[in-house]
């Protein structure tokens, strides 16, 4: 028998080398973490792609067969990084509570070849902390003096510590159900600043509030923003409930909004979906998203009413960070 032909060769494909792929854990992800500056990793991400040398698909949602669960994948692209790759983020139904997980799988733009699997559990909170950090940044009035965040998660937390040296704030109030019957949590949230107050209540903690990050895993509105008093800027970020939006869809009408991504985010937002199709709202009313607010092409807001800034999660933040982490590993990270 005559030996088969090499289809890559007879098509003049080079074949790659076996590559080297990291596969970073939990435990080493803790362990680098510390030593990356995640909101800068942001920023650079965002102004690439407001300049075009980024690209960033919509996220897709894949259902397992018969009900058992399903996964988001987040995709991305960075030339200026030369890198591209995704998240996959299952829900995995069971009889005793659902699972979910997340692996970043990060690529080389010039070989082709994967450089790093990460587990994505740690980098997930890290980098929807930073994005919202750099909303507040580029969008909370500069005189800005009361923060006020409602969950006190992991999540919570982050938004905590990525948000606190961003304003002069002379009060930051935390609030969340779980607060009040945990001492041990109310001595955590406490140990991230020295201004962190506990709210007894969600009213306590947005009384006066310049700025309000929403970070629950509430399927429902948590705030209603008719009930500040002064115009504010108000975030929220996505969680698995179907639908899930953290202020009334109506709300959105009233506000200034702003988003991660304006080509994605109406697409998959709750409350810009449910605003879409009960309230007449219309994406085409978005001031402005990351991507122009970094590169300077939208007008940042004046304040005259209530500023809504959307998250979802991007596959390009999880590309960045998986970089910047993999980077840190591969320069003197690594543990012996």
């Amino acid at each position: 028998m005559s030996p088969q032909p090499d289809i890559a060769a007879s098509k003049g494909v080079r074949s790659a080398p076996t590559p080297s792929i990291a596969v970073l854990t939990s435990a080493e992800i803790d362990a680098l973490i510390g030593t990356v500056d995640v909101l800068q990793a942001m920023r650079e991400l965002f102004t690439a792609l407001g300049q075009g040398r980024a690209a960033q698909p919509a996220q897709t949602l894949t259902l397992f067969p018969d009900g058992s669960g399903d996964f988001i994948s987040y995709l991305g692209a960075d030339a200026d990084a030369r890198v591209f790759g995704a998240k996959l983020s299952p829900y995995i139904t069971r009889p005793d509570g659902a699972l979910v997980t997340a692996w970043s799988v990060l690529m080389s733009m010039d070989t082709g070849q994967p450089i790093a699997l990460c587990d994505a559990g740690r980098l997930t909170v890290e980098r929807t902390a930073a994005t919202i950090a750099l909303a507040v940044d580029l969008l909370a009035k500069p005189s800005a003096t009361k923060l006020a965040v409602i969950g006190s998660g992991a999540i919570g937390c982050a938004h905590v510590r990525y948000a606190r040296s961003l304003r002069a704030w002379q009060a930051i109030r935390v609030h969340s159900p779980q607060l009040a019957s945990s001492r041990d949590r109310q001595a955590a949230v406490r140990n991230l600043d020295e201004r962190v107050s506990i709210a007894t209540d969600i009213a306590e903690a947005l009384d006066a509030a310049d700025v309000v990050l929403l970070c629950t895993s509430s399927g429902k509105p948590v705030v209603n923003p008719a009930e500040l008093r002064t115009p504010a800027l108000i975030t929220s970020i996505s969680t698995n409930v179907p639908m899930a939006h953290e202020i009334p869809p109506a709300a959105l009408a009233s506000m200034d909004v702003y988003c991660d991504y304006r080509p994605t985010t109406p697409a998959s937002a709750g409350e810009m979906r449910l605003a879409a199709a009960d309230h007449g709202w219309s994406a085409d009313a978005i001031k402005g998203d990351l991507a122009e607010l970094a590169t300077s092409r939208a007008a940042r807001p004046g304040y005259e009413r209530h500023v809504f800034f959307r998250s979802i999660g991007l596959g390009l933040e999880d590309i960045a960070i998986a970089r910047a982490i993999h980077d840190r590993w591969s320069t003197g990270g690594r543990r012996q």
